[in-house]
């Protein structure tokens, strides 16, 4: 059963934040928005160690609490529908993987919709993975909703390169067609596909929506790295990510976890079930 807590937060993400994707013109207008600051927040520079490199003319943070300079690397791509930008939840997140695992971990600044596209975003952390893997480096691809879709998208390009994987309700259909998702949404009380669906086009740049490149649902699941799956029951990525594991082939390993009630991306989320998910998201990363 879910905490207070979760059953709380459910209460206020639907009075917040379900109106942005509950049409489509409220999608449009979630795309309209002036984006804001992806800086790290000063309560994470001053805890660690965090500089700034230029990649492919993106910004790449690197958040290290002590030197690391001949261990793995963590990717983590941030979520937001591909459209909103790197928020305090991703950066406490990133801090206490860098924090728990001594890794450094660098986080790209991709570009978002509607001014940039999936194909963009995936050649950025393709480049950055092939980058780490020239100079000897580990890597290990980390991310949340859209951010895990493209963290799955990028070990799919880059096999042999990328250590592990850890998806946190990963966006990993754009075309939202999975039948499961028809019992699902009514008690997801932050995304609906109506707000969604103009958020995928724009982020498809003209392609089609399962297009491998952009869906890794579609994409090449027989050379992946061992991977984590969390994601509650309360959050329509749920069906899509019990299509992967069910789909995955059996020579991958998989450590898949489903939180009863729990809403989309809970680990970021200010509940008790985020310290057990935080937990297994540093054991994983350690384990590889």
């Amino acid at each position: 059963m879910a905490s207070w807590q979760m059953r709380g937060v459910a209460v206020f993400t639907r009075l917040a934040y379900r109106r942005k994707f509950g049409t489509e013109a409220a999608g449009h207008r979630t795309l309209a928005r002036a984006k804001g600051p992806s800086a790290p927040p000063s309560a994470l520079t001053r805890r660690f160690d965090v500089t700034r490199d230029s990649v492919q003319g993106f910004d790449v943070y690197r958040v290290r609490s002590r030197p690391a300079d001949d261990k793995p690397v963590v990717i983590y791509l941030h979520g937001g529908a591909y459209t909103s930008e790197i928020v305090a939840e991703h950066w406490s997140l990133i801090g206490h993987i860098a924090d728990r695992t001594g890794y450094e971990v660098h986080v790209p600044i991709y570009g978002l919709s509607p001014h940039h596209t999936g194909l963009q975003a995936l050649e950025l952390v393709t480049g950055i993975v092939r980058d780490l893997a020239r100079a000897g480096r580990r890597c290990y691809l980390a991310g949340d909703s859209a951010g895990g879709g493209l963290a799955l998208l990028a070990a799919q390009a880059t096999p042999g390169d990328v250590a592990g994987l850890t998806l946190l309700a990963p966006w990993l259909d754009l075309t939202m067609s999975n039948p499961g998702i028809d019992a699902i949404e009514p008690y997801d009380p932050w995304l609906a596909r109506p707000g969604l669906r103009p958020l995928a086009a724009a982020w498809a740049g003209g392609l089609a929506l399962d297009d491998p490149r952009l869906s890794p649902i579609y994409g090449d699941l027989d050379h992946l790295p061992p991977l984590q799956v969390l994601v509650g029951t309360r959050d329509i990525t749920l069906a899509d990510c019990r299509t992967l594991r069910d789909r995955l082939p059996a020579r991958v390993p998989l450590t898949y976890h489903e939180e009863p009630g729990a809403l989309h991306v809970y680990p970021l989320l200010p509940v008790p079930e985020a310290k057990a998910g935080r937990r297994a998201i540093v054991e994983h990363i350690r384990g590889r």
